[in-house]
């Protein structure tokens, strides 16, 4: 006998969720709706792609509503475009935000080159929800967290953090794209809003630039006016192939997943690495509290050369692993934080934060993982004059 509360499987919301029944001539893929012109008169809605309402729109933010199990979504141009979108609905100049220590680089040179300078407002927090409190102010309007971080996959209590915040009134913003809802679901563990750069897992094939956001209603609709004022909106081509990339972002995460947690053992061991940054490791600072919110630990890693090593020569000797900017596609790249996702802050804060030009920041695809290790040994042995 059937059960009518049976909650789907991630991976078939993955395929199915927000998905309509149309007629047969449509086939089973949602149609790319090319128009920017929508006859308003046979409609109660005037709709218009910047607006965010078009069919690809709705099926897309439905899609992503399922799996993060959340009220309502939107998606927008780029992750940058979700992350300017939230400061800007949610708080005004004079406001204050609490910012957890080691954001992405692209979320600090926001904060740094566009909105202290416009008066908003911030404060740098440590990760304990104990001292949370203590960086209140009354114009604070949201606290935002990564975890896992990037690049030193640092992971934060999302559930005490998520209530000391509700206890404090204070809307709670994290950014999930390491994890992805697939291994973590923070508004299940109490979060008010999550946001993805969707560039990266959700897309998965490195030829598509997006963003996403999710949460209850209440709050995306504070949100979804300036997202629209900024003109941060895919196409129906893009929303298409971000549709398409969905239905696979289950298997891809998993297998990812399963080759980042043998490389990140392998790595732990080798004579050349000097520190790996993984949650799944046991020996790392963030293992038990993982183990705690997370369905697996993701296919990120870092890692820290030997200072002995030459670093150019690492890169130049990969032969599958290729140095590239972003991540999370299907194929494994790597590439220095100091040089890429960080290389806007200064010198000092780089270092403040243990990013230097040793460490390595590693997407790990879904190649056979032999090869990726033979690939990573030979690198290592010649960046260390060891080779023949």
């Amino acid at each position: 006998m059937s059960n009518p509360t049976r909650k789907p499987n991630i991976a078939t919301l993955c395929v199915h969720a927000g998905g309509q029944q149309l007629p047969a001539e449509f086939g089973i893929n949602t149609p790319v709706v090319t128009s920017t012109a929508f006859d308003y008169s046979r409609d109660d809605q005037v709709r218009y792609p910047r607006y965010m309402n078009t069919p690809n729109h709705r099926v897309v933010a439905a899609r992503i509503a399922a799996l993060e199990g959340a009220e309502s979504a939107l998606v927008t141009a780029s992750g940058m475009g979700a992350v300017s979108a939230v400061f800007l609905g949610l708080m005004r100049p004079g406001d204050h935000a609490i910012l957890l220590d080691g954001l992405y680089g692209g979320t600090t040179d926001l904060v740094e080159g566009l909105l202290k300078p416009a008066g908003f407002e911030f404060s740098v927090w440590d990760g304990n929800p104990q001292n949370l409190a203590g960086l209140v102010r009354e114009t604070t309007r949201l606290a935002w967290v990564e975890s896992p971080t990037n690049p030193l996959l640092r992971v934060i209590d999302l559930a005490a953090t998520a209530q000391e915040l509700k206890r404090l009134g204070i809307v709670s913003v994290v950014d999930n794209t390491f994890a992805t809802p697939i291994l973590q679901r923070p508004i299940e563990l109490g979060f008010d809003l999550v946001m993805h750069s969707a560039t990266k897992y959700f897309s998965g094939h490195s030829d598509l630039l997006s963003g996403a956001l999710a949460g209850s209603e209440s709050v995306l609709a504070r949100i979804r006016p300036q997202a629209i004022r900024l003109g941060s909106s895919l196409n129906g081509q893009d929303l298409y192939l971000l549709e398409r990339s969905l239905k696979t972002l289950s298997i891809r995460v998993e297998r990812q997943s399963t080759n980042a947690a043998r490389l990140a053992e392998w790595l732990a061991g080798h004579r050349h690495i000097i520190e790996v940054f993984y949650p799944g490791l046991a020996q790392d600072a963030g293992h038990a509290i993982a183990s705690r919110q997370m369905r697996g630990f993701g296919a990120m890693l870092s890692f820290r050369l030997a200072p002995s090593l030459a670093v150019e020569t690492f890169l130049g000797s990969l032969k599958l692993i290729t140095p590239a900017v972003s991540l999370a596609g299907v194929e494994s790249t790597i590439c220095q934080p100091a040089r890429t996702s960080h290389a806007k802050l200064t010198p000092e804060a780089r270092t403040a934060l243990g990013i230097d030009a040793h460490l390595m920041r590693f997407s790990v695809g879904i190649e056979g993982v032999d090869d990726l290790i033979a690939d990573l040994d030979r690198a290592l042995t010649d960046a260390a004059g060891e080779g023949d």
